[in-house]
């Protein structure tokens, strides 16, 4: 067996899998991306999206935007559509705005961002700091309608969702959410879950991060919110922890043919879950995880074996 890094090294990007038979790689490759339906309206999305931070964020720096480029080429040529970005990750939403249109990708990607303009030192955003920065959003993104704006990390909530309320009143936004990556703001998330008409929630949650289980993944099930998963490998975690080990020979039971797929499929797995945006600023690893949303998926008598054996590992 291969590890992702080595597979992926003599696939060039084509994906990856547990046995070389040319015609069983294939018909993975051609089974479509599981989509799942947004709950406030029924539209399907596929479960495997792009996120930009980490290494996208740092390639959006450079001046070759060449891996940009064929990041979201690879994204949309191989069934996805959904592009998570925000104003804080960098030059990622300029860039990425500029390069998809460049490429003719504007109308076939599903534009997801936020707002955010509270700090720290300043907790309360500025009404028109907000407003701000959401025009440059629509400009950079090209975009007269953005699919989804987010209030990102809970910041003054109450400021900025009633201006992203503002929006999608008036046909300039789809659907509007707040997203937190931080467990010591789940309280605070589930409150305005229940209290707000938001469509989405972005949050973390991963094979060993599975906080979101208890209360956060039901009240969105409960109350129609769709739910974006960040940070499902554990940002880089993961790999840590996996190392160079193979991936074990049952998870071709569910069609996981790399580490990536593996820990992908975990969270693909749960119902709740609308869309995982795993970042990345290589081609040949969009084309992987989007094998994450190929195939078959494991059962929960599965996620308690592939969770067993992650809990095993040694700590990243």
């Amino acid at each position: 067996m291969f590890t992702r890094r080595e597979w992926l090294t003599l696939t060039a990007g084509a994906g990856a899998a547990l046995t070389l038979d040319p015609r069983s790689l294939l018909a993975l490759q051609a089974q479509p991306v599981i989509r799942r339906a947004i709950p406030a309206s029924g539209e399907e999305i596929p479960i495997i999206g792009l996120g930009s931070s980490a290494t996208f964020s740092q390639i959006a720096r450079a001046e070759d935007l060449t891996a940009i480029r064929s990041v979201l080429e690879t994204l949309v040529k191989e069934g996805g559509t959904v592009f998570d970005t925000a104003p804080g990750y960098g030059a990622s939403e300029e860039v990425a705005g500029r390069v998809a249109a460049d490429a003719g990708l504007t109308n076939q990607i599903f534009w997801a961002t936020k707002v955010n303009v509270a700090g720290r030192g300043n907790p309360k955003a500025d009404p028109a700091a907000a407003r701000a920065q959401l025009d440059t959003s629509f400009s950079r993104l090209k975009k007269d309608k953005i699919d989804l704006i987010q209030v990102h990390n809970l910041g003054d909530v109450p400021t900025q969702l009633a201006i992203l309320k503002e929006l999608k009143q008036q046909g300039r936004v789809r659907y509007i959410g707040v997203t937190s990556t931080s467990e010591n703001q789940y309280a605070e998330l589930e409150r305005i879950m229940r209290s707000e008409p938001i469509d989405f929630i972005g949050v973390d949650y991963a094979v060993d991060n599975r906080e979101a289980e208890e209360r956060i993944l039901p009240t969105a099930r409960e109350r129609k919110i769709g739910v974006l998963i960040y940070a499902p490998f554990g940002r880089t975690r993961l790999w840590a922890r996996v190392g160079d080990r193979p991936v074990p020979e049952w998870a071709k039971e569910f069609d996981a043919t790399t580490w990536g797929q593996f820990f992908l499929k975990f969270v693909a797995a749960h119902p709740d879950v609308t869309c995982i945006t795993p970042a990345t600023s290589q081609a040949r690893n969009m084309a992987d995880n989007l094998g994450g949303g190929r195939g078959r998926l494991p059962d929960e008598a599965t996620r308690k074996r592939m969770i067993e054996l992650v809990d095993a590992l040694p700590q990243a």
